[in-house]
C-alpha cells in the first residue's frame, strides 16, 4: 500500500527530471552560428601518435591504447578567436583517460607557458563525465603550476551524440561554451592573471591515471581499450599571431562589444547552479594569494 501511495509522487519526478535535462534555457545568441566550419585538413595536422589518428569523411578519430594516444595541433598560432570542434566520447569504464580540447604554446614556452583547456576526465560506467575548464597563466608542470579549475558535469549524456564545445579567447576574457551556451566567463582583471601570448589550438587523448578521475583513484584499465575520441565540426574564427593588428575576433554576445548578454548570463548562471560540481575559488584548501582574480 505505501509504494502505491508513493506511485503518484515518482510519476510527477520522473517528467521533472525528463524536462530539467532536454530543455536547457536558451542563450538567445549563438556565437558559433557565424563562424564556418572547416575540414580537418584546413586547419589541423597529426602532431603525435599518428597511428592512433583516422580522417574519414570530416571527422578525425584518435584513441589511446597501451601502446600509444594521440594528438593533434593547429597548422597556425592565434592570439585571440572563436576556437571550436563538435566531441563525442567514449561510453563505458574510460577511467584515467582525458580526451581534450585546449589552446596552449607549451612548445614555444616549455616550463613557461599559457594554456586554456577543455578537458574530459574519463570516469566509471555508473557516473557521468565530468567535463574540466582550466586556465593556466606562465605555468606548467616543471615550474610552478596554478590551475584555476572549474569542473561540470553535463545535462546531456556526452557519448550518445556529437555536441559543439569552444573557447572564445578574447582581449579582455575567456567564455568556454557548450553547444554555444555560456559555462563559465573568466575576464582579465590584471595582465598577471590573464593569457596574452599567442598560442595553437591541439586535441588529444592520453591516459593521466595518477589525477583524472576521482583524484587518481580509478586507473586507465587497458582491458577496455581502445579508449577513442571524435572530433568534427571544426570552427576557427581567430586572429593569427602575425595577422593584421587591426583583426579582432569575434563576439560572444549579439552587442559585438564583449561580455554576456543578460540571457547568456542567466542561462550560465543556470548551468553553474545545476552543474557545477568544484570552482577552484571556493576551495578552502587553495591557497588565494596565488589567485588574486577569486
Amino acid at each position: 500500500m505505501a509504494s502505491l501511495l508513493y506511485l503518484p509522487l515518482i510519476l510527477l519526478i520522473i517528467p521533472l527530471m525528463i524536462t530539467t535535462a532536454q530543455n536547457t534555457p536558451s542563450p538567445g545568441y549563438y556565437p558559433g552560428s557565424r563562424i564556418s566550419s572547416i575540414g580537418f585538413d584546413q586547419g589541423y595536422s597529426n602532431l603525435w601518435g599518428a597511428q592512433h589518428q583516422r580522417v574519414e569523411q570530416g571527422t578525425v578519430t584518435i584513441w589511446l591504447d597501451s601502446s600509444s594516444g594521440s594528438g593533434y595541433k593547429s597548422l597556425h598560432p592565434y592570439r585571440s578567436g572563436y576556437f571550436g570542434a563538435a566531441i563525442k566520447l567514449q561510453p563505458g569504464y574510460t577511467a584515467g583517460v582525458i580526451t581534450s580540447f585546449y589552446l596552449s604554446n607549451n612548445e614555444a614556452h616549455p616550463g613557461d607557458h599559457d594554456e586554456i583547456d577543455i578537458e574530459f576526465l574519463g570516469t566509471t560506467p555508473d557516473k557521468p563525465y565530468t567535463l574540466q575548464t582550466n586556465v593556466y597563466i606562465r605555468g606548467s608542470g616543471d615550474r610552478n603550476i596554478i590551475g584555476r579549475e572549474m569542473k561540470f558535469h553535463l545535462w546531456f549524456d556526452p557519448t550518445q551524440d556529437f555536441h559543439n564545445y569552444a573557447i572564445l579567447w578574447t582581449p579582455s576574457e575567456i567564455i568556454f561554451l557548450v553547444d554555444d551556451v555560456p559555462i563559465r566567463r573568466y575576464p582579465r582583471k590584471s595582465d598577471a592573471t590573464f593569457p596574452l601570448r599567442p598560442m595553437w589550438v591541439y586535441g588529444s587523448i592520453w591516459d593521466a591515471s595518477s589525477w583524472a578521475t576521482e583524484d587518481g583513484k580509478y586507473k586507465a584499465d587497458y582491458n577496455y581499450q581502445p579508449f577513442i575520441g571524435r572530433y568534427k565540426n571544426f570552427k576557427i574564427g581567430g586572429c593569427t599571431a602575425d595577422g593584421p593588428a587591426a583583426c579582432s575576433p569575434p563576439s560572444a554576445s549579439p552587442s559585438g562589444s564583449g561580455g554576456l548578454s543578460q540571457q547568456q548570463s542567466s542561462v550560465m548562471e543556470w548551468v553553474q547552479r545545476n552543474y557545477l560540481v568544484y570552482d577552484y575559488c571556493r576551495d578552502g584548501k587553495r591557497d588565494h594569494t596565488q589567485t588574486p582574480e577569486c
